[in-house]
């Protein structure tokens, strides 16, 4: 039986999200353009998911898009962002995600858009005063300007203070895209008192289905969309919708908000866990990011001293039934090591391994992690506690 700490990469559907998508499968499958009987209750539960989460994020209804994930949903805002509202210039940074940072480059070259990089700690927080500077350097240049954070990392798990950045891009006029993949669900965030432009979600992150996403787009902005066919999603997504998959994500959205509070402080409470357990077993462990500071609850990205017992330790780990990561599971299988740690300029010569929480994971399961660990690396088993 494995063990699954990789909740970052993607998390279990829950019983009551299969079971919210189970008749939309098999009884009521008609698409949602058709007119008949079948087709108007597949729309009806469209609607009504999307209400849930415009509910979730206090937006309107026609504020939200679904799409087929996060990285369509970043694309599209991206995109729309540079071809349809004169966005000239990109405010980003390293430790973004990688449809974030491949659609600025594909955007510099194809469009001839400037991109800049807001600076960093060696902790992984961005600087917000290097942040304003830019915005007010680029305040005197040509086009508009687009900010494009997210809220929360996927590799280190450094929380960035939205209503600050919010802020400084209204006091200089810029437009704000963020990308909540990690944190919608886990986090609450209103979009009545936090302005963004566009803001993006997605199913498989909070216990929903693959595959199913979302993008909040402001109604103060209009963009086109990247594909055209139909005129479903009020012509911004061309293709038949995926119902179940919708109403699984506004299912597992639903449960996640409803939640929020008591998931937030279980989750930390096994992070912060095994952050103890790890630093009294082995001294010289390391954690990238900032953990105990602006973090999430879900990740925990640990750096382990290098030597030949953690050489190979992410491939033993796996053999014993312990699911975890090097890092976005995004570049799985491209052994070029993590873009963020290597933007941090830590330590490469330590192993570092990211183990990410869900409401689902018991102390129990850590206490398998930590024997797996003391035998993998050679530790006296001996309990330091009891001396």
């Amino acid at each position: 039986m494995s063990i699954y700490l990789d909740n970052a990469a993607t998390t279990p559907l829950s019983a009551e999200v299969l079971a919210a998508m189970l008749p939309y499968m098999k009884v009521h499958y008609g698409n949602p353009s058709s007119i008949h009987m079948i087709g108007r209750k597949a729309r009806t539960a469209v609607e009504r998911a999307r209400r849930s989460i415009a509910d979730c994020l206090q937006a309107s209804v026609g504020e939200i898009f679904f799409t087929s994930g996060g990285t369509e949903s970043n694309n599209l805002a991206l995109k729309g962002a540079v071809r349809d509202l004169g966005v000239r210039h990109i405010i980003t940074s390293e430790l973004e995600h990688h449809c974030v940072l491949h659609t600025v480059e594909m955007l510099e070259k194809a469009y001839g858009v400037k991109k800049y990089f807001v600076s960093q700690s060696e902790k992984g927080h961005l600087d917000l005063t290097s942040l304003e500077q830019l915005l007010q350097d680029l305040s005197n240049k040509d086009g508009q300007v687009l900010v494009s954070l997210m809220h929360g990392n996927n590799e280190i798990g450094n929380l960035l203070d939205l209503d600050a950045v919010s802020i400084m891009c209204q006091n200089y006029g810029a437009l704000f895209h963020t990308d909540t993949v990690q944190t919608f669900g886990f986090y609450p965030i209103d979009v009545q008192k936090t302005k963004v432009h566009f803001l993006t979600g997605s199913g498989h992150k909070l216990h929903g289905p693959k595959g199913v996403g979302f993008l909040y787009i402001n109604d103060e902005i209009n963009i086109q969309p990247n594909m055209l066919g139909g005129s479903q999603e009020r012509n911004m997504r061309a293709g038949t919708e995926n119902v179940y998959g919708i109403v699984g994500l506004a299912k597992a959205a639903t449960l996640a908000h409803e939640q929020i509070v008591e998931n937030e402080a279980y989750i930390s409470d096994l992070k912060h866990y095994l952050m103890e357990e790890l630093q009294q077993m082995i001294p010289d462990v390391q954690f990238n990011g900032d953990p105990s500071g602006r973090s999430t609850c879900k990740v925990l990205n640990v750096a382990f001293p290098a030597n030949k017992e953690s050489e190979l330790l992410l491939l033993h780990l796996d053999i014993a039934g312990i699911c975890a990561s090097g890092g976005s599971a995004c570049s799985s299988g491209v052994d070029v090591g993590s873009h963020v740690i290597n933007a941090l300029q830590l330590d490469n010569n330590s192993i570092n391994i990211r183990f990410s929480f869900s409401k689902y994971n018991t102390k129990e399961e850590l206490n398998i992690l930590l024997e797996k660990l003391k035998t993998i690396l050679k530790i006296n088993t001996l309990d330091t506690k009891t001396i």
